[in-house]
């Protein structure tokens, strides 16, 4: 299995509803380090998993949807925990869509699963796997 990694980070703020978050019920902020690899059984006909400018720009699009942003303020989190765990799979859910419309290139079609990792500090990240 090959694969390639692109890294960027987005900053949001959020809060928790829930005896569990303790403290971070309140608006707190966070700084995510964001990781999607791209994975494929063999390389393309230019020994690439992925272009990795579309894949960084493409990333990049895609995290400026919530950068800067309260995640509160997003009707589509309306009532939802925007977890580290929730955003791995949201930011998932948007490069696979991404995949699909053909925004990484053609050479993308035959990737086969796509990881993306946000690390939430030196000690604790959340990551989401999935096939395409």
């Amino acid at each position: 299995m090959f694969t390639l990694t692109v890294r960027d980070h987005m900053m949001i703020a959020h809060s928790f509803r829930g005896e569990i978050f303790g403290p971070a019920q309140g608006v707190h902020g966070a700084t995510y380090v964001v990781d999607v690899t791209f994975e494929r059984e063999r390389l393309d006909e230019d020994n690439l998993v992925v272009d990795i400018g579309l894949a960084a720009t493409v990333l990049h699009e895609v995290l400026a949807e919530f950068n800067l942003k309260n995640l509160d303020d997003v009707p589509e989190f309306h009532g939802r925990n925007t977890t580290t765990e929730f955003m791995a799979w949201v930011v998932f859910g948007r490069m696979a869509d991404a995949i699909r419309e053909g925004r990484l290139g053609a050479g993308a079609r035959e990737l086969t699963g796509l990881t993306v990792e946000l690390h939430e500090s030196h000690v604790a990240r959340a990551r989401y796997h999935g096939p395409l």
